[in-house]
C-alpha cells in the first residue's frame, strides 16, 4: 500500500479538493482500492465524502492514537493507496501522519503568505526523512508570478511539473461530493487532475519501489475498517 499525506501550514490552500480528486482519479484509471481520511478538525474531507453519491474512494474511520496499526491494516485488507488530508497547521498529529506516509504533497497558491508557510512544512518532512512535493495550486494562468513561485520554491523541495489553475468548478464540484471528473466542465481542469495524478503515481512508484514488489502483491478486498455508512462520519 502506499501512503500520500496532503499537508500544508497554510489554510485555503486546496489541500482538501486535490486530496478528494486525487482519490477520485486514482480509482478511474484503476489504482486503487483508495481509502480517505480526514484529520483535520474542521471535517472538510468527510463531508465531501458524505455528499457523494459514488461508492469509492471508501473512507476509513481511525484515531491518531491507534493511526500506525490502522494503516497497517488497511494494508493488509487490500487497500493500494491511502490518501490523508490534514489541518492548516505543524500539530503532533501532522508528525504522525507523516511518519506513516511515502510522498507528501505541499499545495501552495503562488502568493507571498503562501510561499513562507510552506517552510514549516519543508522543515517537518526533512525532519522525519521524508519525500515532499509541491503542486502550485489556484494558479492564474499566464501570470508571472506563477513562474515566479515556481523558482522560488524549487529551492526547497520538486515542484510538480502540473499546475492547478483558478477555476471555480473545482470548489464547485465539491459541494455535493463530486469533482471536475464527473461534471460538465473545462476539460482543462480535467486535464490538470489527470497529469497531476500521472506524476504523483510515477513518484509514488519510485519512491517505494523494492525488488521484492514485482513478486509480491496485498490480497484481499474486506474493508472492516472502512466505514459502510456515511452518517457515521458526519
Amino acid at each position: 500500500m502506499r501512503v500520500i499525506a496532503f499537508a500544508s501550514q497554510k489554510g485555503g490552500s486546496g489541500k482538501t479538493t486535490l486530496a478528494g480528486h486525487v482519490a477520485v482519479q486514482a480509482e478511474r484509471v484503476g489504482a486503487g482500492p483508495v481509502a480517505i481520511i480526514d484529520t483535520d478538525p474542521q471535517g472538510s474531507l468527510a463531508d465531501w465524502w458524505n455528499s457523494r453519491q459514488a461508492d469509492t474512494p471508501v473512507f476509513a474511520q481511525t484515531f491518531i492514537s491507534r493511526l500506525a496499526e490502522d494503516v497497517r491494516q488497511m494494508g493488509e485488507l487490500g487497500i493500494e493507496l491511502l490518501i490523508f488530508d490534514t489541518p492548516p497547521a505543524i500539530t503532533a498529529t501532522i508528525e504522525q501522519v507523516i511518519r506513516l506516509c511515502h510522498l507528501v504533497v505541499i499545495p501552495t497558491r503562488p502568493s507571498p503568505h503562501d510561499l513562507r508557510a510552506a517552510g514549516a512544512t519543508v522543515d517537518l518532512c526533512e525532519k522525519l526523512g521524508k519525500p515532499l512535493v509541491f503542486v502550485l495550486n489556484g494558479a492564474t494562468p499566464r501570470a508571472r508570478i506563477t513562474a515566479e513561485a515556481a523558482i522560488a520554491l524549487s529551492q526547497h523541495g520538486t515542484v510538480a511539473p502540473v499546475t492547478i489553475h483558478h477555476r471555480t468548478e473545482f470548489a464547485a464540484s465539491m459541494i455535493d461530493g463530486r469533482t471536475v471528473m464527473e461534471i460538465a466542465c473545462n476539460p482543462r481542469s480535467v486535464e490538470e487532475i489527470e497529469d497531476l495524478w500521472d506524476y504523483l503515481a510515477d513518484r509514488l512508484e519510485r519512491c517505494t519501489r523494492r525488488p521484492e514488489d514485482d513478486d509480491a502483491r496485498l490480497g484481499g478486498r474486506r474493508y472492516g475498517l472502512l466505514t459502510a455508512s456515511r452518517s457515521e462520519t458526519a
